[in-house]
């Protein structure tokens, strides 16, 4: 198994399991919890290869990744009432899956000839936009338009993806610093309370 191809099955079973616990926390159905965990998984994804015209899109011809969603989605439907700390478990699985997507994203676009610039907002968009689907059908503002480091995350892993390809260093070891330096951009960025600057002023 490749490394693309463990990041791609990681990445689902990752975004799966952020979008059902978010629909838990707004006490959707069971129907409305698998419904948002399959638009996390394959939103960025389905995005992705409207836009560089793969299609039917990669989730409709391996059907490998549907069953992984649906696996996802009976785990956490038991394992909920065991999940203690929801935003820490939650913030964990995002990030996640916006690092190993970012990097499919990216191999996606290498692979159809983009621009390595193209390439970085191809995983961009691959690792966010399925978080931005979630968070706009349970009436949340997007991660990605607050003021939290999320898509800067991934424009950042992106950007490390391509030096490391510039001096030579091997795929493999290109595809997880990556993906390793979104989920730490992310971690470090919450945890040192680090974001982006707001162009508005505070309320009184």
């Amino acid at each position: 198994m490749s490394i693309l191809h463990l990041f791609d099955i990681l990445g689902t079973i990752a975004f799966a399991i952020s979008g059902a616990l978010a629909a838990m926390n707004k006490r959707l159905d069971i129907f409305g919890v698998l419904i948002l965990a399959f638009v996390t998984a394959v939103g960025g994804g389905t995005l992705r290869d409207v836009m560089i015209g793969y299609t039917p899109v990669a989730w409709m011809r391996n059907f490998t990744t549907v069953l992984t969603v649906f696996g996802a989605y009976v785990v956490i439907l038991f394992a909920k009432p065991y999940v203690h700390h929801f935003k820490k478990t939650l913030f964990f699985f995002d990030s996640f899956g916006l690092g190993a997507f970012t990097v499919t994203g990216i191999a996606q676009g290498l692979a159809f000839g983009l621009h390595p610039a193209l390439c970085v907002a191809l995983g961009t968009m691959t690792g966010a936009f399925g978080g931005v689907l979630r968070d706009m059908l349970i009436n949340e503002i997007p991660h990605v338009f607050r003021k939290e480091i999320y898509a800067t995350a991934c424009i950042l892993g992106g950007t490390l993806f391509f030096l490391l390809q510039y001096f030579e260093v091997s795929r493999h070891l290109t595809e997880i610093a990556s993906a390793v330096t979104v989920v730490l951009v992310r971690v470090i960025s919450i945890r040192y309370k680090l974001y982006l600057p707001m162009i508005y002023e505070r309320e009184a």
